[in-house]
């Protein structure tokens, strides 16, 4: 099985989040999510996305903030980021 690098929640691509099929530890720096097997779903993630996007869709480190907005970070672009399936 593959690592995967993608968040399924925000699309944020930086940062091991699941390894072998099995979450790992990490939290998303991104939108702060940590993966876990609620997220093999499709609704979870979706829920999950529907709320952060509601409320603002805030980076969750001031820092990742900083660095996007250098960046011309994209929000509708990062999200495509994530496979079709998940969105």
């Amino acid at each position: 099985m593959e690592n995967k690098t993608i968040c399924r929640i925000c699309g944020y691509g930086e940062e091991v989040l699941w390894k072998g099929g099995r979450p790992t530890a990490a939290i998303c720096p991104g939108c702060g999510h940590e993966p876990d097997v609620g997220d093999s779903s499709l609704m979870s993630p979706r829920n999950c996305r529907g709320y952060r996007v509601g409320h603002g869709a805030q980076r969750h480190s001031p820092l990742e903030e900083r660095k996007h907005l250098l960046r011309g970070w994209d929000l509708l672009r990062q999200m495509a980021t994530s496979r079709p399936e998940w969105r």
